[in-house]
């Protein structure tokens, strides 16, 4: 688990706005929303993301059975907020073993989900055939909202991709065959919209997954 904020794409170190920028930079990327450190998943941990960002902050409510909440990553600083989050979810996999998932709500350019998916970012658009039905719909915010398979990804997971209120949605799912689960008329809250509810949610385990690889 790293101490420090880094480049959501790669991971790498990134520098303190200072004298001469006004941004976090990374030395590959350049300028960069800085990835926070990832914190052990709880209630209150997951709060203080939540009242920070920027963006929405997606969980599937309810969980589908035997589901945890097992991490959240957020990019971006104090003075922007969050302007990229990853939640991290774990449970039973609909063809037996374990799953997890990662949803990512994010600003266009941001990079994190193109980074938990394992393909060339930041952003999805050039890896998704739109022109064509979507191969899925989830309910996000209370809007039908369409994702599509998200092609060069490696092959342990399935990736799907959309937008949902005007940004990108990433769903990254381990392993592969446990895509199924975004067949299964999955419904997606925005946390920021939650109130206390989120007092009752499950937390499992930090899932290695949210750290990135």
């Amino acid at each position: 688990m790293r101490g420090e904020p880094s480049c959501p794409k790669c991971g790498g170190r990134v520098r303190a706005p200072g004298l001469f920028s006004d941004s976090w930079q990374c030395d590959a990327h350049g300028a960069v929303h800085p990835l926070q450190p990832v914190i052990p998943p709880s209630v209150e941990g997951l709060g203080v993301v939540v009242h920070r960002a920027q963006v929405p902050v997606w969980m599937p409510w309810p969980l589908p059975v035997g589901w945890l909440f097992t991490g959240v990553a957020s990019a971006g600083d104090d003075r922007s907020g969050g302007r990229a989050v990853a939640v991290a979810c774990s449970g039973p996999g609909p063809l037996g073993g374990s799953g997890e998932l990662v949803l990512v709500a994010e600003e266009l350019g941001v990079g994190l989900g193109a980074r938990y998916a394992g393909i060339k970012g930041p952003d999805p658009g050039a890896h998704l055939s739109m022109e064509r039905p979507p191969q899925t719909k989830v309910l996000a915010a209370g809007r039908p909202t369409p994702l599509w398979h998200v092609a060069g990804a490696p092959g342990d997971r399935a990736v799907f991709a959309g937008e949902a209120c005007g940004l990108w949605l990433w769903a990254v799912i381990w392993p592969e065959q446990s895509g199924l689960l975004m067949y299964d008329d999955m419904v997606l809250t925005d946390l920021r919209d939650a109130g206390a509810e989120v007092d009752l949610l499950p937390c499992g385990a930090l899932s290695p997954r949210v750290l990135g690889p």
